[in-house]
């Protein structure tokens, strides 16, 4: 018999780590190759317009502006909006 907690010769590591899937199609990839997330992109664009809209509401034109400057924002990195 062998020694205790060793694994008989032959057998596998382990279960093998999930490989990340690609990108879908129309996703963009950042510098690292990994797929770009819509919720992370824009930052200061974003914080922006969600200040707005909690504070005047999404109909205001000020709120409206500071939503198309975020989507053209998005639409820099990659995104489809």
């Amino acid at each position: 018999m062998g020694a205790s907690g060793s694994k008989p010769e032959g057998a596998s590591p382990g279960p093998a780590l999930p490989t990340p899937s690609p990108a879908p199609p129309g996703v963009p990839i950042g510098p690292d190759g990994k797929p770009k997330k819509i919720c992370c992109s824009c930052p200061d664009t974003k914080r922006l317009r969600d200040t707005c809209i909690a504070e005047r509401g999404e109909e205001h034109a000020y709120c409206q502006a500071l939503i198309e400057a975020h989507k053209a924002c998005l639409r820099v990195e990659g995104f489809k909006v």
